[in-house]
């Protein structure tokens, strides 16, 4: 099975990127999924976040609020250390479920779509790496008009993960995704083709 890691930074387009290589067959495990999957209500994880965050972290329903969540968490260094030690864990041990699953499955093209995939050293587990690269600016300003998430949030929140060039040097293939859908469609494409020829 070959092992592709996909990132790039927040509101950078990321999730489309995967869905289009989804649409070519290969098989996506997403990271943020799992993640989502490991705090769900009675979930070991859930417990521990209220305990570190403040019981008020879990809606009226035992589910997790995460915009409140994200606001602690990533208000400071400690905050975020304590976010990641309690969940990092479970989502290595989930996505090695996964990758197993794949691997008995009989995929080809396994795809990790890992927003910290370079921060975690996880790249240097994949037999290649596709960073998606947009401009501070331009993700700002995507993440404020379609995600509609606030641009004081937003910024605090790029400003935490690694600097581009860092996940740039990560990458045997770079996607950019200034332009329109139909030019990302294209460099998908290209980028899919490149590696698929190069494993044979």
């Amino acid at each position: 099975m070959n092992l592709i890691g996909l990132t790039g930074g927040m509101g950078s387009g990321k999730s489309t990127v995967a869905q289009l290589l989804a649409q070519r067959g290969w098989h996506i495990v997403d990271a943020d999924q799992i993640a989502r999957e490991i705090v769900e209500p009675g979930q070991p994880a859930l417990a521990e976040l209220a305990s570190a965050f403040g019981a008020d972290v879990l809606n009226d329903d035992g589910s997790l609020n995460r915009s409140l969540l994200a606001q602690r968490a990533f208000a400071s260094e400690e905050g975020t250390a304590a976010l990641n030690a309690i969940t990092h864990p479970r989502i290595a041990e989930r996505t090695e479920q996964a990758f197993a699953q794949a691997r008995a499955a009989g995929v080809q093209w396994c795809v990790y779509d890992m927003p910290l995939l370079v921060e975690q050293g996880r790249d240097k587990d994949m037999d290649a790496v596709i960073v998606v690269d947009v401009g501070v600016e331009e993700r700002l300003r995507r993440l404020v008009q379609h995600r509609g998430v606030d641009e004081a949030d937003a910024r605090r929140r790029i400003a935490a993960q690694i600097p581009d060039q860092q996940r740039l040097a990560a990458a045997t293939h770079i996607i950019d995704n200034t332009g329109s859908k139909q030019q990302l469609e294209a460099a998908v494409g290209v980028v899919a083709a490149d590696i698929e020829a190069s494993a044979r």
